[in-house]
């Protein structure tokens, strides 16, 4: 049970990030996409700065959010593992 929700949690908050990125392809933010912008950044951006400082941007792309969603992942099927 508890290995089910830690699973959905990470599930949820995997598609905050990858809102968050898809979001950063949106110029010139107003009103409402504003708003969703800045929760997401806050709620994001300390998770996905831990891997910002390790792996820089290649060019205009960041490769951080990709690594991240994968050590989210890996460290969600870790613990899991560990309580069954």
């Amino acid at each position: 049970m508890l290995g089910f929700i830690i699973l959905k949690a990470v599930d949820i908050y995997t598609l905050l990030i990858v809102v968050y990125v898809l979001m950063s392809w949106i110029p010139n933010k107003r009103g409402f996409l504003a708003d969703v912008d800045t929760a997401l950044g806050k709620l994001c951006d300390p998770y996905l700065d831990l891997f910002r400082r390790i792996i820089p941007p290649v060019g205009m792309v960041d490769f951080s959010p990709i690594v991240a969603l994968i050590a989210l992942e890996l460290v969600a099927r870790l613990i899991v593992g560990v309580l069954l």
